[in-house]
């Protein structure tokens, strides 16, 4: 969904991109074989030694940075950020310090790092900067507008999806259906792509 959101922005060569939580850089180089100079940040060291390794097997240039997103990029303003942060609700209120779970866990709301990318936004984007966020429906699509909105950024939800539960959800399904963020038997999330645009 983010990398079809992603054709859909004027993207090349002047185009400065910072992608926040790369995994393994798919999107990130995505965005650097239209010519783009790609920044991408994770706080998973397995990610980072990943994405750098997938850059240099298809020879594209790509600046892979490890540690928060606010900390390596102080200073810095961007055409384009695209996001797939971690989402899905947990009973935990502290995200994981290691292990997969990173990639997923985002406290009982499953919001501790959208609210992040939310706040840092409009600082982080040059005028006319664009925002692309993947989130599950379950965080509230209409909060992160309206967080977004609240920071001085023209958003909107630009596209849904409606997919099967995963292994994750399904296990924590008692969970879910006791704090409200899915009805009994619920077998499909929705997953909302965010796009905020910095006038």
């Amino acid at each position: 969904m983010l990398a079809a959101a992603l054709d859909h922005e004027e993207v090349g060569p002047l185009t400065d991109v910072l992608e926040i939580g790369t995994g393994t850089g798919a999107l990130a180089l995505h965005a650097a074989r239209r010519g783009a100079a790609v920044t991408a940040v994770d706080v998973s060291w397995p990610a980072v030694a990943t994405a750098r390794v997938n850059a240099l097997v298809r020879r594209l240039p790509l600046r892979v940075l490890h540690g928060d997103f606010a900390v390596r990029t102080e200073g810095r303003r961007f055409d384009l950020i695209v996001t797939n942060p971690p989402y899905v609700p947990a009973p935990e209120a502290r995200p994981p310090r290691r292990g997969a779970e990173r990639a997923w866990d985002a406290g009982p709301d499953g919001r501790l790092v959208i609210d992040r990318v939310c706040a840092a936004a409009p600082a982080l984007l040059r005028p006319g900067g664009v925002l692309l966020m993947v989130h599950s429906g379950m965080c509230g699509a209409g909060t992160t507008v309206d967080r977004l909105t609240e920071g001085g950024l023209s958003a909107g939800v630009m596209a849904r999806a409606s997919v099967p539960w995963g292994p994750v959800l399904r296990s924590r399904r008692a969970w879910l259906e006791r704090r409200g963020l899915a009805a009994e038997d619920e077998q499909r999330e929705e997953l909302v792509v965010i796009r905020a645009r910095n006038s």
